[in-house]
């Protein structure tokens, strides 16, 4: 039974169907799973907390590596197919609850403390909605984390250095959802690439900058409230050297930098 067929199967007999509220497309790609679970050099020692198990497709081969997995997931329909499917494994523990609102240095350290595990490792499968948010609190909770192998968008790049992984087209997800998506592991940085006077400002310069993908940066930022008008973009644009055609996705971290700092000076 391969990866779909298996899955079609769980779905069926636990009644189920993907919510398209929360997201849900499950990954039927054997090679996909085997390809997140290498990258993130799983071993004994490790602490592995995955978020949004769902079925638990990645689960069981995080599993059969790590020292122990900690899979949160917040939808109730999920919770009796994961304590059913992995009820034999003593290295498995399931938490019902939202990631966001779960306090994961207080999960870490308790689980950290006084075991054989030595490292903690974040792997997750998520929809692309809830991604920004979820990897925004990972990283500036700045928790003792090893590394986060996850699909994300580029602000996370100011926290750590990112690696493609593997490239997921969507068909290798059932349903399939209507972009393809691309593995990347996040590895920790200890000091940020860049040096800014306002890491908020930088955010929201990104955040409105990957709003509206296929708009200039001008347009973009212009639905922002951190600029008081579109003559000042392009201003602060032309002192810096920078097209104001270009569009948000082909700046740099260091550009960004530059804007917000810019605007910084200013206030």
């Amino acid at each position: 039974m391969n990866l779909l067929e298996e899955t079609k199967y769980m779905l069926k007999k636990y009644g189920m169907s993907a919510n398209k509220g929360l997201g849900q497309n499950f990954l039927v790609d054997e090679n996909t799973v085997q390809s997140i679970v290498d990258s993130a050099n799983i071993t004994s020692r490790d602490l592995v907390i995955e978020i949004g198990p769902g079925l638990g497709t990645l689960t069981a081969a995080l599993l059969e590596n790590a020292g122990k997995v900690i899979a949160i997931e917040l939808d109730d329909r999920m919770i009796p197919v994961l304590q059913d499917r992995f009820k034999l494994y003593n290295n498995f523990e399931i938490i019902h609850d939202d990631i966001l609102k779960v306090d994961l240095e207080k999960l870490i350290t308790e689980n950290i403390a006084n075991t054989s595990l030595q490292h903690t490792k974040i792997v997750a499968n998520l929809p692309y909605y809830i991604t920004t948010p979820i990897i925004m609190k990972l990283l500036e909770e700045k928790l003792p984390i090893e590394s986060i192998t996850v699909m994300v968008q580029k602000e996370v790049y100011y926290y750590a250095e990112a690696h493609t992984v593997i490239d997921v087209p969507r068909e290798r997800f059932m349903p399939s959802p209507n972009v393809d998506s691309q593995v990347i592991q996040l590895s920790i940085r200890k000091e940020p690439p860049v040096q800014v006077e306002d890491e908020t400002t930088l955010f929201e310069l990104i955040k409105y900058a990957f709003m509206q993908r296929r708009k200039t940066l001008v347009n973009a930022l212009e639905k922002s409230t951190i600029f008081e008008n579109k003559n000042q973009i392009i201003s602060i644009l032309q002192n810096l050297d920078i097209n104001e055609k270009i569009r948000g996705e082909a700046l740099t971290m260091e550009q960004f930098s530059k804007i917000a700092n810019a605007l910084a000076r200013k206030d």
